[in-house]
C-alpha cells in the first residue's frame, strides 16, 4: 500500500491525523477543566499541578513530534510514562513519601527521572536548546557541586534527596510556577483566545486602523496600537507578532517603511504586551505569586511605565514617517469605523469585566472564568448560532493549547532550575556576591542587573528569567532599599525586553521572518526604537510615584520628568528635533535622558534645562530656515 505523506512531508497523514485529534481532545478537556476549577473550586495543590503538567506536556509530545521512525509510537509512550509518572505522583503524594520525604522504592526512582528528563525533553521541544542547557547545568551543579571551590560549593546531595525534592514536593517541578500556571496562567489565555475567537483580535486591529491608519506613518502607528490592545489579551510578544504583525507589517512596507525597520516596529511594539495591563504576560502573575502583592495592584503600578513605552515607540515611528516622508494608508484601504464597532462591540463588554473585577478586589482566578462566561453569552446572543460559536470555541482552546504548551513546559523546566538553586543554597551565595560586586552602590547594582536579565533573556522565556532574577537579584535590591514591588518589576521589566535585546532578540527575529528581512539588522533596530525601555526601569526606582507608590503629589512630577526623559531618548535615537540634528546634539539628548534617571534629584532639572535650551535652539533654527527659503 502506498505510504499517505503529511503535509509537510516529515510523517504519514494518519500520523497527522491521530496527533491533530489527540491536541483537540485535549484541549477541550483541558480548557473545561480549568475553567471549571476556576469557577467552583481547585483541587488539592498537587493534584490540580500534576494534571496540569501531565495534559499540556502531553499536547506538547503531540503538537511537537520527533523526528525519527516510529516516532508517533515513540511519543505515545513518552506520554504513557509521563502520565503514569503524574499519576503516582498524585498517589505518593497521599502516602508516606509525601511533604518532602525521601524516595524509597525503585518506582520512586524511575518516575522521579522520568519527570526530570521529559520536562527538560519538552522545553527543548518548545523553547530550544537554551532552557535545557541551564537545566542539565543546574543537575550538574547539584550532583558536582561539592568539588567547587568554597564560594560555590555544596555539601553534596544524594540522588534520593535530590530525586526527592525535585519531583516529591511542591518547590521543585511542581513549585510555585507551575501553580501559578495551573490556577492563573491558564484561565487568563482562555480568556484572551477566546475573546480572540470572538472577533476580539480583528475588532482591534480594525479600530486602530480606522483611528489613526489615515495620519502620517499610520501603518505604523496602527501597529503600535494595535500591538498594545492585543497584548492586553495575550501577553505573547511571538503571538503578536504573528497576530498583528501578519497585517501591520505588509501595510508598513506598502507605505514606505524599509522591511527591517517595519519587522522591529512590530516586534518592540508586540514585546510592550508583555507589560501592558490589565492581562500582561506570565511573569506577572507569577511576580504576585512569588512577591504576596495582589495581582490588580501590580497591573495598576505597571501602567504608567506602559503607556510611556508605548508613547516612546509612538514617537519614534512618527520621527521616522516625519524623515522618510511616509503618509497614510488610501482611505479607501481603511475599515469603517462605524461598521467595526458594529461588528466587534460585544468584545468590550467582557474585557471591561474583567478590568473591572480585578481592580475591585476579585481572585483573578474568578474574575477570568465570570469574564470569559460572560463573552461567551455575549457572543451568543449576538451571533444566534450556538453551532458556529461552539466550532470557534473549540477552535480557541485549540490554540490555548498551543500557545501555553511552552509556557507550561518552560515554567516546570523552571522548577529544575529554582529547586536546585533552593536546596543547594546557591541564591543566597549568587545574591551576596552581587551585593559584593555592586559595592552597596544602588545605580551600579541597578546596571549589574539589568545585565543578569538581558543576559539569561538571550534564549530563556520570559517567565524563567524572571524567577532566576527574583530569587538572586530582587533581594539584593530590596537589601539596598528598593520596595519590594519595584525591585520585582525592575528585573521583570528587563526580562521582558530581553526579547528584543540583541545579539540574541528571540521577538525581534520572529518579527523578520514576516517582514522578510535579515534577523540581525531587525534586532539591532529594534533595540534602537525600544530605547526608552533601557531607563525607564532605573526611573521607577528613583521616582517609585512612577509605580503608583510613595506620595501622590509627586506623580506629576515624575511623569513630567519620564516623558521628557523619553523624548529625549527618542529624538536621539533618530536624530531629530524639530529638525534633523548632528552628532553633538544627539549626543547631548542621550545625556539629558541619562540625567533625568535621579527623579527628584538636582541632576533631572539640569536634564530638563538642557533639554530647553536644545529645543529652543531648534526653534530658532527653523525659523531662520523659513525665513530663508521665504525670501526666495
Amino acid at each position: 500500500m502506498k505510504q499517505l505523506v503529511g503535509s509537510d512531508g516529515s510523517y504519514p497523514a494518519y500520523e497527522e491525523k491521530i496527533r491533530r485529534n489527540g491536541i483537540v481532545a485535549l484541549a477541550v478537556a483541558l480548557c473545561l477543566f480549568h475553567l471549571y476549577t476556576a469557577g467552583f473550586g481547585m483541587l488539592s495543590m498537587i493534584d490540580q499541578r500534576a494534571i496540569h503538567w501531565m495534559g499540556f506536556l502531553s499536547a506538547v509530545f503531540l503538537a511537537k513530534p520527533t523526528k525519527i521512525k516510529f516516532g508517533l509510537v515513540i511519543d505515545l509512550i513518552i506520554i504513557i510514562l509521563l502520565v503514569a509518572s503524574g499519576i503516582h505522583l498524585m498517589i505518593q503524594w497521599r502516602g508516606p513519601a509525601a511533604m518532602g520525604l525521601p524516595i524509597s522504592t525503585s518506582l520512586d526512582y524511575f518516575f522521579a527521572v522520568v519527570a526530570i528528563v521529559l520536562t527538560i525533553e519538552s522545553a527543548r521541544r518548545t523553547t530550544g536548546w537554551a532552557l535545557p542547557i541551564v537545566c542539565m547545568l543546574a543537575l550538574l551543579y547539584v550532583f558536582l557541586g561539592q568539588h567547587l571551590p568554597p564560594d560555590f560549593a555544596h555539601r553534596g546531595y544524594s540522588f534520593m534527596r535530590i530525586g526527592s525534592f525535585l519531583y516529591f514536593t511542591t518547590e521543585g517541578i511542581y513549585g510555585f510556577a507551575i501553580g501559578v500556571s495551573a490556577t492563573i496562567i491558564i484561565v487568563f489565555v482562555i480568556f484572551g483566545l477566546v475573546l480572540n475567537a470572538s472577533g476580539g483580535g480583528k475588532f482591534f486591529l480594525d479600530f486602530v486602523l480606522a483611528m489613526v491608519g489615515r495620519f502620517r506613518g499610520g501603518a505604523a502607528k496602527a501597529a503600535v496600537f494595535a500591538s498594545a490592545l492585543f497584548g492586553t489579551i495575550s501577553g505573547s510578544p511571538m503571538a503578536n507578532v504573528v497576530t498583528t504583525g501578519t497585517f501591520t507589517i505588509p501595510a508598513m512596507k506598502q507605505t514606505g517603511y524599509r522591511p527591517h525597520v517595519a519587522g522591529a516596529i512590530e516586534a518592540v511594539a508586540s514585546t510592550g504586551g508583555q507589560i501592558m495591563p490589565p492581562i500582561m504576560g506570565a511573569a506577572a502573575f507569577i511576580m504576585a505569586e512569588f512577591t504576596g502583592i495582589p495581582y490588580g495592584t501590580i497591573a495598576l503600578s505597571a501602567l504608567i511605565p506602559a503607556l510611556m513605552y508605548f508613547f516612546c515607540v509612538y514617537l519614534m515611528v512618527d520621527i521616522e514617517a516625519i524623515q522618510e516622508k511616509i503618509k497614510g494608508l488610501p482611505k479607501e484601504s481603511l475599515p469603517d469605523m462605524r461598521q467595526t464597532l458594529k461588528d466587534g462591540w460585544h468584545t468590550i463588554p467582557p474585557l471591561v469585566t474583567l478590568i473591572y473585577l480585578v481592580l475591585s478586589g476579585f481572585s483573578v482566578t474568578l474574575a477570568a472564568f465570570y469574564s470569559t462566561v460572560f463573552l461567551v453569552v455575549v457572543w451568543l446572543l449576538k451571533t444566534r448560532k450556538l453551532l458556529e460559536v461552539a466550532k470557534n470555541l473549540i477552535g480557541a482552546f485549540t490554540q490555548v493549547v498551543e500557545n501555553i504548551g511552552s509556557v507550561v513546559a518552560a515554567c516546570a523546566a523552571a522548577g529544575i532550575i529554582v529547586g536546585v538553586i533552593n536546596l543547594t543554597g546557591i541564591g543566597m551565595r549568587a545574591s551576596t556576591l552581587v551585593g559584593m560586586w555592586g559595592g552597596g552602590d544602588l545605580l551600579f547594582t541597578l546596571f549589574l542587573a539589568m545585565l543578569v536579565s538581558l543576559v539569561l533573556g538571550m534564549g530563556l522565556p520570559t517567565a524563567v528569567v524572571y524567577i532566576v532574577t527574583a530569587t538572586i537579584i530582587a533581594p539584593v535590591l530590596v537589601e539596598l532599599g528598593v520596595p519590594i514591588l519595584v525591585a520585582h518589576m525592575f528585573v521583570f521589566y528587563f526580562g521582558c525586553i530581553s526579547t528584543i535585546t540583541p545579539p540574541v532578540a528571540l521577538t525581534a527575529f520572529g518579527a523578520a521572518g514576516v517582514a522578510k528581512a535579515n534577523a540581525n539588522v531587525v534586532g539591532y533596530t529594534a533595540f534602537k526604537y525600544g530605547i526608552a525601555a533601557y531607563i525607564v526601569p532605573f526611573m521607577f526606582v528613583y521616582g517609585p510615584e512612577l509605580l503608583l507608590l510613595g506620595n501622590p503629589a509627586h506623580i506629576p512630577l515624575a511623569v513630567v520628568t519620564v516623558i521628557i526623559g523619553a523624548i529625549s531618548l527618542a529624538c536621539a535615537a533618530q536624530g531629530w528635533l524639530l529638525n534633523n540634528i548632528g552628532p553633538l546634539e544627539r549626543l547631548l539628548l542621550l545625556g539629558c535622558a541619562l540625567l533625568m534617571i535621579d527623579v527628584y534629584g538636582l541632576t533631572t532639572f539640569i536634564g530638563m534645562g538642557v533639554f530647553a535650551a536644545l529645543v529652543l535652539v531648534q526653534v530658532i533654527r527653523r525659523r531662520k530656515l523659513k525665513d530663508t527659503r521665504s525670501a526666495y
